[in-house]
């Protein structure tokens, strides 16, 4: 089996199911660094990427839009001097879904290209 970060996003319906909690758990485990939070009871994967400084983080979030465009699947970025928070959830599922994951794999390894 690939790993997350090999891995593509898939295309996901309304009715797509959310992974279970197990599922999520054990998929978490794949991806240490993020966080499962839940804002306005909507589960979402979290991670905050400290950056030297703005021009860093503003470069970081604009390859990081390449790649969600790349892969039809989009996060909330919030852009600050030195850091970037990037959270990850299926808006259409009102969740989490494998793509979820799966993409923040491949922003954990987008960063250390940056």
């Amino acid at each position: 089996m690939s790993t997350l970060s090999e891995q593509h996003c898939a295309t996901c319906w309304a009715d797509a199911p959310r992974v279970t909690e197990q599922e999520a758990a054990e998929l978490l485990r794949q991806i240490p660094a993020w966080a499962q939070i839940e804002v306005e009871g909507v589960a979402q994967l979290r991670r905050v990427f400290k950056l030297k400084n703005f021009a860093q983080a503003l470069a970081f979030a604009n390859r990081l839009g390449e790649l969600a465009e790349e892969q039809g699947h989009h996060p909330a970025l919030l852009v600050e001097y030195g850091k970037l928070t990037v959270r990850w959830w299926t808006h259409d599922i009102g969740g989490l879904h494998i793509n979820d994951f799966i993409m923040a794999a491949r922003t954990d390894e987008l960063c250390f290209e940056v």
